[in-house]
């Protein structure tokens, strides 16, 4: 069926004319083409912007399954399934809170007042359930809600959270530490962690029992406005967990800083100093006295489900030890009419650059010798929805995650052409961006840490769903700030990145264009092919550097690498 739906545009991405480029640069055997020809046809507008579920998913998947069978691979998806092996189911649900229809209630000071949906709080629910009830929930600020073995850190220290709700900073300990202070620099002072991520703060509320979590909105720590906070208007999405509970609190969401320095002042206590009290070792949880929550709302759940597509090339000698690369085939479906009236939201760069990489790199590996550890080609659905495929695959992998080598994932790759350097996103967290660079001497290239660590990119990509399980992994992702470009420099590679988030990121215009200079891509993704390359053929095994949120994840399954 999904052959059928998608042979047009099938025979039109083969049909394609070559795509003149001038090679002036080595980019292995990625080639610029290619990748061209391959975006062109997931961002045709009968694919109806590769939504999750929607019209274009059939077509999306049959295009990529298609090449993998044309490439030789095998298929390491169910072999039970509908896909004929090259795919895996992903439940998902979705879920719906309508803001004029929730009333929340602020009790503090012996005074209680309505709380207004996206004004002062944002609050929802990602347990599958018809409604959710709270009747005056206590509130207990935890700091940053932060427990971190290998950093001696615990913002919990045993309090009692049955039944009430955890109030939290957002962002990590040390965010706004000062010279001086004993936790300056313990969590990477402006640099980001997973610590600082609000999913990460409403799993670990629900590992301690709280009935709800909710953060405090600053803008600087959160790095985004208050309108992207409300910007989902109650829908989110999660995969079918047999355990909610395990990872969600009944109540999770955000208050706006404002209410916040209100509440506590009412509680007796200054927001100001309680921030900064935080920021030490000895904190401990403290209640916020008189001060309860109350929660009333519908929630309205759909089931669906969606596949990621899966692909391999065993290895020789070692099959069950593995090297992964990875990206979403999902994009935004359909939205708002664009000046010339189209509604499709193409996800060209976004991601099909990335899904093109991962092509190509399978094309490359399968025309060479036979590598001696299996290679694995992850296509995940539902990134924009919130890591889902992937997060899918992490709790169901194909291939034990304890023996995946390392996990190379592209996310919006650059078009801009040729450039000297690669802008490395998450750089310093292990051993793999020592063989990175050395990759990149070889072409003649430098590697660039990301200058905006504090925007947290990192977390906000498909491999993360991995990493945070312990696997050593490498992100391409354009957006952190622009290469060098061999033509203009970083000025040059800067006024893409803004060009590209502040008008088509996104959006309908988020489509292939014939002027696409792909060059610089296909070196950015000859990069990975080399490293894993190397990897697949040897016993290394790379690292979490010291100081790592997930070295210690990893060391778990040591005695699993041999």
């Amino acid at each position: 069926m999904r052959h059928a739906l998608f042979a047009a545009v099938a025979a039109t991405a083969f049909a394609l004319p070559a795509i003149a480029q001038p090679q002036a640069v080595d980019s292995g055997p990625i080639s610029p083409q290619r990748l061209s020809a391959d975006v062109k046809a997931l961002a045709d507008s009968r694919l109806a912007g590769r939504a999750p579920g929607g019209p274009g998913e059939a077509g999306t998947l049959a295009y990529i399954e298609a090449q993998f069978r044309a490439a030789g691979l095998q298929p390491a998806g169910d072999p039970k399934g509908p896909g004929g092996g090259w795919t895996q189911a992903v439940p998902l649900i979705r879920f719906q809170v309508d803001p004029p229809t929730t009333k929340f209630a602020l009790t503090a000071a012996g005074r209680t007042a309505a709380l207004k949906q996206t004004q002062e709080v944002m609050i929802w629910t990602q347990r599958p359930v018809s409604r959710v009830q709270v009747e005056k929930a206590p509130l207990v600020f935890v700091g940053y809600g932060v427990t971190a073995p290998e950093r001696k850190w615990d913002d919990f220290k045993g309090v009692d959270l049955k039944g009430k709700i955890a109030v939290v900073l957002i962002n990590d300990p040390d965010f706004e530490a000062k010279p001086g202070e004993p936790v300056a620099g313990k969590f990477g002072g402006q640099a980001a962690t997973y610590y600082g991520r609000w999913i990460y703060k409403f799993e670990e509320a629900a590992r301690h029992g709280a009935i709800g979590c909710i953060i405090v909105h600053e803008t600087a720590g959160a790095a985004y406005g208050w309108s992207t906070v409300v910007a989902s208007n109650g829908d989110s999405y999660d995969v079918v967990r047999p355990d909610p509970a395990k990872v969600h609190p009944l109540l999770q969401g955000w208050m706006q800083r404002d209410l916040a320095v209100k509440l506590f002042k009412d509680a007796g206590l200054d927001f100001e100093a309680e921030k900064v009290r935080a920021r030490t070792f000895g904190f401990k949880p403290v209640e916020l006295k008189g001060a309860s929550l109350s929660a009333d709302f519908p929630v309205k759940t759909e089931r669906l489900t969606s596949h990621n597509v899966l692909a391999k090339i065993p290895g020789t000698t070692h099959p069950k030890e593995s090297v992964m690369f990875a990206a979403h085939w999902d994009a935004f479906g359909q939205g708002p009419p664009d000046a010339s009236g189209d509604t499709v939201r193409h996800g060209a760069i976004d991601d099909g650059m990335g899904v093109a990489g991962v092509l190509e790199i399978a094309r490359a590996f399968a025309k060479g010798p036979k590598p001696q550890r299996s290679l694995v080609f992850g296509v995940w659905t539902a990134e924009e929805r919130g890591l889902l495929g992937s997060e899918y695959y992490a709790t169901h992998p194909t291939m034990p995650l304890a023996t995946t080598v390392a996990n190379f994932t592209m996310d919006v790759v650059q078009t801009a052409g040729p450039s000297h350097d690669l802008v490395l996103v998450g750089d310093g967290k292990s051993s793999l961006d020592a063989d990175l660079a050395r990759a990149a001497a070889k072409q003649h290239r430098t590697i660039t840490p990301d200058p905006h660590p504090e925007k947290a990119l990192f977390y906000r990509a498909d491999h993360f769903s991995v990493a945070k399980r312990g696997v050593p992994t490498e992100l391409i992702m354009g957006m952190a700030a622009g290469p060098d470009l061999v033509a203009g420099g970083r000025a040059a590679g800067d006024q893409w990145v803004n060009d590209y988030t502040a008008k088509c990121y996104h959006q309908v215009c988020d489509d292939w264009s014939a002027a696409w200079d792909l060059r610089g891509a296909a070196q950015d993704i000859d990069l990975f092919y080399e490293v894993g390359k190397d990897l697949a053929n040897s016993r290394a095994w790379p690292t979490w550097n010291a100081g790592s949120e997930f070295k210690a994840e990893r060391a778990k399954t040591a005695s699993l690498r041999k």
